[in-house]
């Protein structure tokens, strides 16, 4: 039975039984499911936001024809390690990804329902949001995890896709709020965020092939995880490498394992081959000088 909608309507619009939004469609069948106001729902305490498994460092930059997107796959609690291998980058469709940073668990549940989201939208209007709808559909879920933020689960993601449009990458970076932004070439985010964007700074050039956005990409996240303790870099000892993918008009192109592995053999020969034999916290001669009177081989 139809619902009765009174004058002027005769009848309920399909709109109300058929929700182009698929979290519309859950917040009306499945209301409970969704954060409450009522104070009887417990809140996270004051200073255990520390204790959430929380996700660091990610980026996105742009090269020629696409966009590549990578993430450390670090989780830590406070300063321990919570997770050394959680996966941080995530296709949505086949044009576009999103990596996450910050409380890992609404983050990855945020992408989950975004990525229904997208698929149910598809199916029910017959085609696919625009790229500058699909960032906006996520600054709508960034909105509505507000109340979240403020009680410390702070979720912050890059989005990334290709522009059939236009004919090239876009990358989007937000704020807690929902605020989006768009950013030209390359961005990187989380708590070795501005390690990686020194490193990209250096390195990146308009025109790139994907190979080498890829490899800066893996250096960049080697460089933060030296500075920042909450990243994780590379670890062949337990063949652990960042996720990274790349997006272009031919699909996303998640990056596997073998080819990031052989990419950082290749970045320490490099360094190897251009800083020497010497470790970074060497002073050199100072041996010399704690034995002042001998020779170099002598000390």
């Amino acid at each position: 039975m139809e619902p009765d909608l009174g004058f002027p309507f005769d009848r309920a619009p399909a709109a109300a039984f058929e929700p182009a939004s698929f979290v519309d469609l859950l917040r009306r069948a499945r209301p409970e499911v969704f954060p409450s106001p009522n104070p009887a729902v417990p809140t996270l305490a004051a200073g255990n936001a520390a204790d959430v498994p929380h996700g660091t460092t990610i980026l996105a930059l742009r090269y020629e024809g696409g966009v590549v997107i990578a993430g450390d796959r670090r989780a830590t609690e406070g300063y321990s390690i919570a997770h050394r291998t959680i996966e941080k980058v995530f296709p949505t469709d086949d044009s576009s990804a999103v990596a996450i940073a910050g409380a890992a668990g609404p983050a990855i549940e945020m992408v989950r329902i975004f990525q229904t989201e997208l698929e149910h939208y598809e199916k029910i209007e017959g085609e696919r949001l625009t790229l500058e709808g699909r960032a906006n559909k996520l600054s709508q879920f960034l909105r509505a995890n507000l109340p979240m933020a403020m009680q410390g689960m702070v979720v912050v993601p890059l989005f990334v896709g290709y522009d059939e449009v236009l004919g090239f990458g876009r990358i989007f970076k937000y704020d807690v709020t929902g605020g989006r932004y768009e950013e030209s070439d390359y961005y990187a985010t989380g708590s070795g965020g501005r390690d990686a964007r020194g490193t990209i700074k250096k390195r990146f050039r308009p025109g790139m092939s994907r190979d080498e956005a890829v490899k800066i990409a893996l250096e960049a996240l080697f460089d933060a995880s030296e500075e920042d303790v909450a990243t994780g870099g590379p670890d062949m000892l337990r063949q652990i490498y960042p996720n990274i993918a790349a997006i272009s008009a031919e699909g996303v192109v998640e990056i596997d394992d073998d080819a990031i592995g052989a990419l950082f053999t290749d970045l320490l020969a490099e360094r190897g081959a251009t800083a020497g034999v010497e470790g970074r916290e060497t002073v050199p001669g100072a041996a010399a000088t704690r034995n002042p009177g001998t020779s170099p081989e002598e000390a």
